[in-house]
């Protein structure tokens, strides 16, 4: 069952039903096309972005330089089945083509239709270690906010609740021990709902202060990144400590291993949600409501999961992604490869006809690279970790770097170094799991460090691959 909903009203003297201003109005009309077309069938669907996209090409072929060239001779999509096979002509955009065209100024639109705002600028992260600049509008962000209603109201919160986040890496902010609250749960819900504070701490707090932060804030809701929520969710079933009001945990930003959701569960007895998404396109799948995989929000992208071959992945396969936003029309990203890969789902037994997600494996530069030459997915299993804190107990934390094709790199978070025959054991357990005859050095930290967005991965591959 949904918790109730309070609309906010922006007319004087009417309380209820709640009559919200302009952009409250335009996000309630976005909100109620998406609670139908979740359960249009993949057709359908299919059809509806074929016409966005189309409008989509009008306007960057017209509109901005880089695609001029770029599209030049590519009609309209047709209106038959065959329509995907023409959109595959064009050629996937990189980020070093982004960048390129960003620097020449080619990438942004050179005008707006109607109705689409002013412009925005962010930066991403850089994680890939090419970070590029995005420019939105107004009404993308409209739609951004759609989607957070969506996965809100997909998982059945109680937006009277207490919202904790524990993402922001900014230095200065939301310190310890009060960190930041706000009235709401953010624009995109307060825009037309009522809803509780949102309370707010800094990742880079030490983990026995996140818990006393949180054991005060008491939250029905803990949004975080998946290491974080495992470092916390330990910390607390070693200690004891509940959390007595929480009622979900969501995780956003890195790729979430099967065992945070079960340390979620050992330790608070809650479930685990995660959003899959990029800063430069923002929601690209929403966990299914009744699964623990994930739905294509295919009302805002274009997504394609391809083979080596550049064909359609079948379910079960794995294969790139790329993605395409549907209504950015500021600086359009068409056909873009951020980098990931994923498992193809078959079709829900819930009933949306959203396609599926079934994994997401990660980015092309956290592949694992064989003295062969030969590119393989490390995939750290839950097993795999319980034997390495077998041979050594103190480890907190742990990232496998690798610096050469034949080198590994083993950074540890330890109260002290550990003893030769920990290192000598452990080096074998890893030529056991990456099946190679790796050389072996260890680095220890009292933390092993994040990026400037605040994520951790447990493998990178830091082979210099020429860009």
């Amino acid at each position: 069952m949904i918790p109730p909903l309070s609309v906010n009203s922006a007319i004087g003297g009417i309380a209820w039903p709640g009559l919200p201003a302009q952009n409250g109005a335009s996000l309630l009309a976005i909100l109620f096309q998406l609670e139908q077309s979740q359960w249009w069938s993949a057709q359908e669907l299919s059809q509806r972005q074929r016409n966005q996209l189309n409008a989509l090409l009008d306007h960057a072929r017209t509109h901005v330089p880089f695609y001029r060239e770029r599209l030049q001779g590519l009609g309209d999509l047709p209106a038959d089945e065959t329509w995907p096979e023409v959109w595959r002509r064009i050629a996937p955009l990189t980020r070093a083509e982004i960048q390129a065209a960003d620097a020449a100024e080619t990438m942004v639109t050179e005008t707006l239709p109607p109705g689409h705002g002013e412009l925005r600028e962010i930066y991403t992260s850089g994680s890939t270690g090419k970070p590029i600049r995005s420019v939105r509008t107004q009404l993308w962000e409209l739609m951004w906010s759609a989607f957070t209603v969506r996965d809100h109201l997909w998982h059945r919160r109680d937006l009277q609740g207490v919202f904790a986040t524990l993402r922001e890496s900014g230095q200065g902010k939301a310190l310890y021990p009060d960190g930041l609250r706000a009235e709401s749960w953010g624009y995109s819900s307060a825009t037309i709902l009522k809803t509780g504070p949102m309370v707010s701490l800094n990742v880079a707090t030490p983990v026995e202060q996140q818990v006393e932060w949180l054991r005060r804030q008491n939250p029905d809701y803990l949004l975080t990144h998946p290491t974080i929520a495992r470092r916390l969710a330990d910390h607390c079933r070693d200690h004891g400590v509940r959390l007595p009001q929480l009622k979900q945990v969501i995780t956003i930003a890195e790729n979430l291993k099967p065992e945070v959701r079960s340390a979620v569960h050992d330790a608070w007895g809650v479930p685990l949600v995660d959003v899959y998404s990029t800063r430069e396109i923002g929601y690209i799948a929403l966990q299914c409501p009744d699964h623990e995989h994930y739905h294509i929000q295919s009302e805002h992208v274009l997504v394609e999961v391809l083979n080596e071959e550049g064909q359609p992945c079948a379910p079960g396969e794995v294969g790139k992604l790329l993605v395409t936003s549907l209504h950015n029309l500021a600086m359009p990203l068409i056909r873009y490869d951020i980098g990931d890969y994923v498992e193809v789902g078959r079709p829900c037994p819930c009933g949306r006809g959203l396609p599926v997600i079934q994994r997401i494996l990660g980015r092309t530069q956290n592949m694992l690279v064989m003295p062969s030459g030969e590119r393989r997915w490390p995939l750290l299993s839950s097993a795999n970790i319980a034997t390495m804190l077998e041979i050594a107990p103190a480890i907190r934390e742990y990232q496998f770097a690798q610096k050469a094709p034949d080198l590994i790199e083993f950074r540890l978070a330890v109260p002290q170094p550990l003893a030769a025959d920990e290192e000598a054991r452990l080096t074998e357990w890893v030529r056991t799991k990456l099946d190679a005859p790796f050389g072996v050095v260890f680095a220890y930290f009292d933390e092993i460090p994040r990026t400037a967005a605040g994520k951790f991965e447990d493998f990178v591959c830091e082979i210099d691959r020429g860009g």
